[in-house]
């Protein structure tokens, strides 16, 4: 008796239906009519509580694994006669089973958003349950090509886009918190530009967006950007004399995509959009946090009393309205800031996220600014400092090269001066 004729005829709703499901996904019946299978599936799933879910995802991690005999015959053969051939026969055979019963499992309408759904779920319990990385590991592998910059849609938001579409733009903002309908529409202004990639199989869905001022000269703290501006005519001139475009928050929409590179592509093609918009910008740069750079400080062995002081001090709820604490400790802030950012990877130093995720896409280290933020997320992490990446057409690719071979941190020589 097979697989598909134990597929349950009523409405599906337990653990043991879904794995007789996902294993029929792979019979013969599951080729010829694995969409039915699949919807079948999806319906299940649905039904499942948190308990339901997690057995059935501790399935998918433990069966369909590849086949071992198989698997060290092909690893024989490749061993004996390393060709093209061979090479291919053994990817084949390592090729886990679990892998094709998640894009049958994808062939259901809402399948996708379902998958990423999934592996949402089990990020929290990677740690503590090893044998889930395998399920983390093929989903992540099958979204990346799911997922690939061909497939996605940058559209610009705006005033005029869904109402549930700017509703997820509250609900995702991950930088700068939105505080409601009016703080919104500032940022959708005449001087301001939001973009965001979206894929045709998450219709309404954005997967990661971008936020854009546009400035006159390169902005150096993020209140200015967020002020509230009821006036459109004025914000329409400020756009027409920009000479600067600020990427001040970058927010990636599905916990599910993490590891899915988006924001490389974002930042040049909307480069390229505002450059078409506006001929008259001269430069592009972000306006960004350091959000490992006060846990570094702490974990630093510390030289002498005067660090220990300063870390004290810096405690302090509200230090940073203290003019004479602000001057005492500025400098000593400003030069370890740069010394952080500026650590090469190339010695073995764990490189703060933004700093490898721009670097990595060709911009350079521009500048280091003093109480860019006040925010309580910022001042817990990076004392208030933020940074500028200056996207520099010229040498992108020079800068990107640098850092990807030999983990030059290309910077500015404003940043040199505060080493």
């Amino acid at each position: 008796m097979t697989h598909a004729e134990h597929i349950p005829s009523g409405p599906p709703a337990s653990l043991d239906q879904a794995r007789q499901l996902a294993a029929a996904l792979l019979s013969e019946r599951g080729e010829a009519s694995g969409a039915l299978i699949a919807r079948q599936l999806q319906q299940t799933m649905r039904v499942l509580d948190a308990d339901g879910r997690h057995g059935f995802q501790r399935y998918l991690a433990s069966a369909f694994q590849p086949d071992a005999a198989a698997l060290q015959d092909a690893a024989t053969r490749y061993l004996a006669d390393s060709t093209a051939a061979a090479a291919a026969a053994l990817a084949d055979a390592a090729d886990p089973p679990r892998q094709e019963v998640l894009r049958r499992m994808n062939m259901a309408p809402g399948g996708t958003a379902s998958l990423i759904a999934m592996r949402s779920e089990i990020a929290g319990r990677l740690g503590s349950e090893p044998e889930l990385k395998l399920l983390d590991a093929d989903l992540k592998h099958l979204f990346v090509s799911w997922f690939n910059r061909g497939f996605l849609e940058l559209r610009r938001i705006d005033w005029q886009s869904p109402a549930a579409v700017l509703e997820k733009l509250i609900a995702y903002e991950a930088v700068h918190e939105i505080k409601g309908w009016d703080d919104l529409r500032r940022r959708l202004a005449p001087d301001r530009r939001c973009f965001a990639f979206f894929h045709p199989a998450l219709p309404g869905e954005p997967l990661i967006f971008v936020e854009v001022a546009l400035v006159q000269g390169l902005a150096t703290a993020v209140p200015p950007l967020l002020v509230q501006d009821a006036d459109q005519d004025s914000a329409g001139l400020r756009a027409a004399h920009a000479d600067t475009a600020i990427f001040y928050s970058i927010s990636n929409c599905q916990d599910g995509l993490r590891g899915v590179s988006f924001g490389n592509f974002l930042i040049k093609q909307v480069v390229e959009e505002l450059q078409t918009e506006f001929p008259q910008l001269k430069r592009f740069s972000t306006l960004s946090p350091i959000p490992g750079f006060r846990r570094w400080l702490v974990q630093q062995p510390q030289s002498g009393g005067n660090e220990v002081a300063m870390l004290r001090e810096l405690d302090r709820e509200g230090w940073w309205h203290d003019a004479a604490t602000c001057e005492t400790w500025r400098p000593v802030l400003m030069r370890l800031c740069a010394q952080y950012l500026t650590r090469s990877p190339a010695s073995g130093n764990r490189v703060d996220p933004v700093v490898r995720f721009h670097l990595g896409n060709g911009a350079r280290l521009e500048r280091i600014n003093w109480l860019g933020n006040t925010a309580d997320r910022a001042m817990a992490e990076s004392f208030g400092i933020m940074v500028n990446y200056l996207y520099d057409h010229d040498s992108i690719e020079r800068n990107h090269e640098a850092f990807a071979r030999v983990g030059e941190i290309v910077r500015s020589p404003q940043v040199d001066a505060l080493l």
